[in-house]
């Protein structure tokens, strides 16, 4: 298996993967199984499709090859008929999501690598294929985005996409065993901050300013 073949899998593992979360999120609305395809299919294929326009790629990568769609479609009609046995919905929604957001974190870059961007380009594109499909499902579900949570959540892309290019790109191992170092990386990461509530410092206003 050739590793343009390798990406092919592992980023359509990520749609499925976050496709699931979106049903997972339409089964906490009560839609209809037409909301659940919906929901998945934005959040399946939102990051790449973004990726895919900023870079020129078009017709864009779910029109060049159905497979993508009907994943999702899959993937949406499984969790309507199995959402129900999932007691703690939100939870596994999370840690999808988290399995997703490394996934596409490596496979975005590596993507953009395919097409000649610079590395630290493909680092961006990793991180916006991660994001931008989570980022839609909350905001068309009314639900605060992870990306704006104190937990850390997109620098676990800029990890595995950091590492994946700077593995690959600069260093020039060998793509596999690089790939999936990148996405272990990425995923305990955003797990440890699941788990453990890990976040920046952020911002403090100063006293009396008004802001």
């Amino acid at each position: 298996m050739t590793t343009t073949q390798i990406i092919y899998w592992l980023e359509l593992a990520g749609v499925a993967v976050f496709a699931i979360t979106g049903a997972l999120e339409a089964s906490r609305r009560q839609m209809d199984v037409v909301g659940f395809v919906l929901i998945a299919t934005f959040t399946g294929i939102g990051g790449g499709t973004v990726r895919d326009v900023i870079t020129g790629a078009t017709p864009v990568f779910w029109i060049r090859d159905p497979a993508w769609v009907v994943t999702c479609i899959g993937a949406a009609i499984f969790t309507y008929f199995t959402a129900h046995l999932v007691e703690r919905r939100y939870v596994a929604l999370i840690w999808l999501d988290a399995l997703g957001l490394a996934l596409f974190g490596v496979t975005g870059a590596a993507i953009g690598l395919n097409l000649g961007v610079a590395p630290l380009v493909a680092i961006i594109l990793g991180m916006i294929s991660a994001t931008f499909g989570g980022m839609v499902r909350d905001v068309v579900c009314n639900e605060i985005p992870l990306i704006l949570r104190p937990e850390i959540y997109i620098s676990c892309a800029l990890l595995g996409a950091s590492i994946y290019v700077l593995g690959t790109a600069v260093l020039e191992l060998p793509r596999g065993p690089v790939a999936i170092i990148a996405f272990f990386c990425a995923f305990l990461l955003r797990a440890c901050a699941i788990k453990f509530k890990l976040s920046f410092p952020v911002y403090k206003a100063r006293p009396g300013r008004e802001y």
